[in-house]
Order: C-alpha cells, then structure tokens, then sequence
C-alpha cells in the first residue's frame, strides 16, 4: 500500500487495516490445535476476538499494519449437526466487512484529526496562528459587529485559508486528510454432510469404473 494516513501526531504514516466476519450462529473461531501448519503460516501473528462473548460467530481483526496484512485469513470452525439439532447441511451466508485507515470521530464524539474542519463563524480571518507542536489557531472578526472567535486546527489538515479572507459560516477551513474508507461484501458458505460426498465420489468412480468395462469389452469384439 502506497497511501500513507495522518497520525494521531499529525505526521505521516502507514495505513492501519481491519475486518469484521460475520457468520451464522454455530460457527465460531477455530482452536489453535484445530488448524493446520499450512493455515497458521497464512494467517501469521494475527489476534482474532469474538465482537462479544456471548457473539462468538461475530469475529474482529485490527487495527493492524495495511502494507504488511493486505489479505487477511480467518481461521473458521463450523458446527457439527450431529450434535447440534439446530444446524443442518444447508447454504448459509456470511457477511464481511474491511475498513481502512483511523476514525474521523472519536467514541465521546469528538473530532480526531483525520477530517476536515469547518467555520464555527462567518466574518473575516484577523490572525492565524502556527501552534509550537503543530496546528493553528484561527481567528475570525465579525465584520457586522466585531465579534471575535476561534477555530482550533490540531496537527494533520493542510489549512485552505489566510488572513484577510472572508470566510463564511461553515466553510471549510482544511483540506480533509482521510484516505481511509468501508468496504463489504456476502457470500454463501456449504456445510457439506461427508457421507453424501463419499456417496457421489462412489458413484463418480463407479460410472468412470464402468465406462472403462465398456470400452474394454467395446474394443475386444
């Protein structure tokens, strides 16, 4: 991955990655003793959890490093319906979803600094200052009534404006530095009863065995 996101400290850096699986109730996360050399070296050092849990077919992978995870292999165990009543040997569908890239907005609601900020006021722009750990401290003069506020710009956006613009209400006061995005997709998952595909492979090796028979016999007369 060549994009590169704004940090937390306002520089640049590589772009973080995460997923959600969701599968149907019965499936779950397999067990390390469940899964094979060959699937542990795909999956690497990568720390899956359960959403919640009581939600163990819900699983969360990340943040995690873009350039090195750009695929993610999630290690699967499904249910047994000869112990479980309720599952049967049917289609069933999955959903995943990945996201790239830091939030816009933090839980309480606040803004990070991967998005862009706005005007709190219409007026003119009297005074930019460039803050000692990065950012700017932007004020705005009323030109109706000389009131004054200010927009506090923390480290990461590019500032769109300059003193002695006039701005209004709103506008953009940085470029919005998100790179970042949502992606998701389904998908139908089979949970095949062995026995039936031990019937079909008897009965592929019996039409393959009795075709043989009859060219045999078809080149003997």
């Amino acid at each position: 991955m060549q994009l590169k996101q704004v940090l937390a400290n306002g520089k640049k850096g590589g772009l973080n990655v995460g997923a959600v699986l969701i599968l149907p109730e019965g499936f779950e996360l397999a067990p390390t003793d469940r899964i094979s050399p060959e699937l542990k070296e795909k999956i690497g050092n990568l720390s899956f959890q359960s959403y919640r849990p009581n939600k163990k077919n819900i699983l969360v992978i990340g943040p995690v490093p873009g350039q090195k995870y750009s695929e993610i292999v999630f290690p699967i165990l499904s249910p047994d319906p000869s112990t479980k009543k309720d599952i049967h040997f049917l289609k069933y569908p999955i959903y995943v979803g990945g996201n790239r890239g830091r939030g816009q907005i933090y839980p309480d609601g606040s803004k990070s600094n991967n998005t862009v900020y706005n005007a709190t006021s219409a007026g003119i722009v009297s005074k930019i200052v460039r803050k000692e750990k990065g950012g700017y401290e932007i004020t705005t003069v009323d030109a109706s009534d000389g009131r004054q506020s200010v927009d506090i710009i923390p480290p990461g956006p590019e500032l769109l404006v300059s003193e002695g613009e006039s701005i209004k209400l709103d506008q953009p006061l940085t470029s919005n530095p998100n790179v970042g995005g949502f992606g998701q997709g389904d998908a139908e998952i089979v949970l095949q009863d062995p026995l039936r595909i031990q019937g079909l492979l008897f009965f592929f090796t019996s039409v393959i065995f009795g075709t043989s028979i009859f060219s045999s016999e078809k080149e003997t007369v």
